[in-house]
């Protein structure tokens, strides 16, 4: 044989043996030394405690690494090597039963007595005689009746729905409906408001079907996008601006802060946005070439500008509709990723639109117009500084942090608002309706300002993300909750005492309220919390859209509140929780569900096996939790994902709607790490191919895959969508312990047969299984 084909021969051996636990080998040609087919590299390469059978060695071995007639350890393989095996055959045989027959004797009893038991199966198939009564034949043995397995908890049957019933349920609620649309009729102080109802209620039902359409990976931006436009708030700081370059009364003063820190929003929430859309480009796309949308924005200003100033009066109202319909335009962009960046740009021409508009409704003196630009100016500043040095992974800190912002936006908008107008509503028929906007906005304003900061304190660490159960909490809340609707309601009573106090305290009240209900929510809940914090930072911009008569402002504020309406119910059906639930602090939570079964034992691996599990097998998914955002260990999966690719394996990832802190943040992770979205599914799109996969490996996740979801209906979890890991052929979950996960449930898929547990930090332990794989390519 050519020295080509054996160096062959030894590399396809080899390569075996690389995915082998043990080897034997045989090979030998009589009257020559055995032919060495298995070199020292690819036993290096052997998962650490494989075994070598070398029955070749006393004529050299096959495999360099065999001594002969000796069992040795090299690189933490054993190798068998010894040239006797024949001879040593009876010997083991003969201890084997003798070892038998000893233990049978020592059963029978002592030294000096003997214990006769016929009880004992084996001792009464022995016995022959016994007090010269013969026992022989003995007795069958009782036949076993086959173990019944444990009685799994059974679920009760869900009664089917009556369709009588369901339908009733409907006409009600639609008669309900349609009746209060009466009833505002009815308690309609004036044209404006009825109009303005009417933008409300169009632009809710715009914004439920856009935000319904945006697809999950883009949940983040989303958010992102509606913090920007949420930054309308500066319309109402703008309208009540005033003095010279500067301030010079209170209102003022108010007002230049409220759209002061409303730019910090809109300025650092495009910013953000646009950098993660940026993430998901994969490099064979198409390119693009955003400033084109300079030409529309510029027909837009320019359009408006001209026409202002030839004294259209109705010019206003239409620059308003248009900047709205842009941000429509924002939100439906995201329903997929080719247009994705396109909405973004929409969206800043609609903020600038409305900005504009404002400024040629208002027309400012140089002095104020100047002090506007400046507060624009250092608001900008401020938010895109912090949009290019905030990490990816801190995106949920941020949103909060910015809804904080919306929610003192409003609260001073709406004091200063009071504080200008309080003269002249002693005699404005209208007075009621623009007082209970004041109040609204002044109280959903506040309860967002706290909230979002307790919520940022949370995700930052600089809280501890337990939740802060206050004896009594739901009793205090109740009563935060009936003082601050007694100041609402005291402010309408006595039309002409001075409110400021009264609304204050509102502002106080809900603040503390604000604080109060976040603060009793556990770390695990804050994606819902964020969600609703959006929620109402959309609605407070309704009120002051309503309080101000601001069309603009409403059809913003309904498509945020609508959007953060949306992504809390996705979450808590996500969860299988209801949103009180969630927000009241685990309000009527129960704690059930099956423990962890006595003397159930795990398995646990090295980083070698597992990276050796990886390189076999051919479908691989990828399921990873918060645990890998804490860790940032997206990077080294990222690159391990390409390596197992270019050696043509699939591999995918499998994305849980409440993964992560915030909806659709591991997506922006993973493309953050280059990872092609097209290699991101969604819960729904991938679950039912558990089965067909060879390997998963779950980094940092643990309720989300557990299958007590589907099989405890006790457990707090049971219901809950999850990802059916345990189906596949093989696990493995990486993770800090073995301690159960934010819902406190242990995860029965820990001990089954078909997972293995790599215990430690995720950042190291992927590094170390890249580094692993990279080798075993090689």
């Amino acid at each position: 044989m050519s020295q080509e084909f054996l160096d062959a021969e030894r590399a396809l051996l080899g390569k075996e043996a690389r995915t082998s636990d043990v080897v034997i080998s045989t090979a030998l040609i009589p009257g020559k030394p055995a032919p060495l087919l298995i070199l020292e590299d690819a036993v290096r390469d052997m998962a650490p405690g494989s075994v070598i059978v070398d029955l070749a060695a006393e004529m050299g071995g096959n495999v360099e690494t065999t001594k002969k007639g000796q069992i040795t350890k090299t690189h933490g393989v054993t190798h068998i090597g010894l040239t006797d095996l024949p001879s040593r055959m009876p010997a083991h045989a003969s201890t084997l039963y003798a070892n038998n027959i000893s233990g049978f004797l020592f059963s029978l009893g002592t030294d000096d007595h003997f214990h006769i038991n016929l009880e004992d199966e084996v001792t009464r198939g022995a016995v022959v005689l016994k007090a010269g009564e013969l026992l022989w034949p003995p007795p069958p043995p009782p036949s076993m009746a086959p173990a019944q397995a444990a009685a799994k908890p059974t679920a009760v049957k869900a009664e089917p729905p009556n369709p009588f019933n369901e339908t009733l349920k409907d006409a009600f609620l639609y008669s309900t409906g349609l009746a209060s649309l009466i009833g505002l009729g009815i308690a309609s102080p004036n044209p404006a408001f009825t109009t303005m109802t009417t933008t409300l209620a169009l632009a809710g039902v715009v914004g439920y079907h856009t935000v319904w359409g945006v697809v999950p990976a883009l949940h983040s931006p989303l958010m992102s996008v509606t913090n920007a436009v949420s930054g309308i708030t500066a319309v109402g700081g703008l309208l009540l601006m005033g003095g010279g370059y500067v301030p010079e009364t209170p209102v003022q003063w108010l007002a230049s802060t409220a759209a002061l820190i409303s730019f910090v929003n809109v300025f650092g929430g495009f910013m953000v946005t646009q950098r993660m859309l940026d993430m998901f480009k994969r490099p064979g796309d198409p390119p693009e070439y955003g400033y084109l949308y300079a030409i529309p924005a510029a027909a837009l200003m320019g359009g408006y500008i001209t026409t202002a100033m030839q004294g259209y009066p109705e010019v206003h109202q239409m620059a308003y509709l248009a900047a709205s319909l842009c941000c429509v335009g924002a939100l439906a962009g995201l329903s997929s990723q080719a247009t994705a960046r396109k909405g973004n740009y929409l969206g800043m021409i609609g903020v600038a639109g409305g900005i504009a508009a404002t400024l040629g409704a208002l027309t400012p003196s140089a002095e104020v117009l100047a002090q506007m630009l400046g507060v624009a100016g250092v608001g900008g500043l401020i938010g895109g500084t912090i949009a290019k040095k905030i990490e990816i992974t801190d995106l949920p800190q941020l949103v909060a942090g910015f809804h904080s912002l919306v929610g003192m936006a409003a609260v001073l908008t709406c004091l200063a608002t009071y504080m200008h107008d309080f003269p002249a509503m002693a005699m404005d028929p209208t007075a009621a309706t623009l007082k209970t906007s004041l109040f609204l906005g002044t109280y959903i304003g506040g309860i967002t300002f706290t909230g979002s900061l307790v919520a940022y304190g949370k995700l930052q660490g600089s809280l501890s993300s337990a939740p802060l159960l206050l004896p009594g909490r739901h009793a205090i809340n109740a009563g935060l909750l009936a003082g601050s609707l007694g100041c609402g309601g005291a402010l309408l009573a006595f039309p002409e005492a001075p409110g400021l106090p009264l609304l204050s305290a509102a502002a106080v009240l809900s603040g503390i309220q604000g604080l109060t209900l976040t603060a009793a929510i556990g770390g695990a809940d804050m994606p819902v919390v964020i969600t609703v914090l959006n929620s109402y930072s959309g609605w407070a911009l309704c009120a002051e859209g309503f309080m101000l008569n601001n069309s603009l402002m409403t059809i913003v504020g309904a498509l945020i509140g609508s959007s953060g309406a949306i992504l809390s119910y996705i979450m808590c059906k996500a969860m299988n929780r209801s949103l009180p639930n969630v927000i009241l602090g685990g309000y009527g939570v129960t704690s059930g569900g099956t423990a962890r079964p006595a003397g159930a034992t795990h398995t646990e691996l090295n980083v070698d096996s597992v990276a050796d599990l990886i390189y076999r097998a051919s479908n691989i998914i990828i399921t990873p939790g918060y645990g890998l955002c804490v860790a940032k260990a997206q990077y080294p999966i990222a690159e391990l994902v390409e390596l197992l690719k270019s050696a043509g394996k699939k591999v995918r990832f499998a994305i849980h709607p409440v993964a992560g802190r915030m909806p659709g943040q591991l997506n922006v992770l993973l493309a953050e790490a280059g990872v092609p979205y097209d290699d991101v599914y969604e819960m729904e799109e991938i679950n039912e191919e558990f089965p067909e996969t060879d390997l998963v490996l779950v980094i940092g996740a643990n309720d989300t895959v557990n299958s007590a979801a589907e099989d405890d209906p006790n457990s707090p979890i049971a219901g809950m969508p999850v990802l059916k890991v345990w189906k596949s052929n093989q696990v493995v979950v990486m993770k800090r312990s073995m301690g159960v996960g934010y819902a406190a449930v242990d995860n029965p898929i820990f001990y089954n047969p078909n997972t293995a547990m790599l215990l430690g930090d995720a950042k190291k332990t992927c590094d170390a299984l890249l580094e692993r794989v990279k080798h075993l390519a090689a």
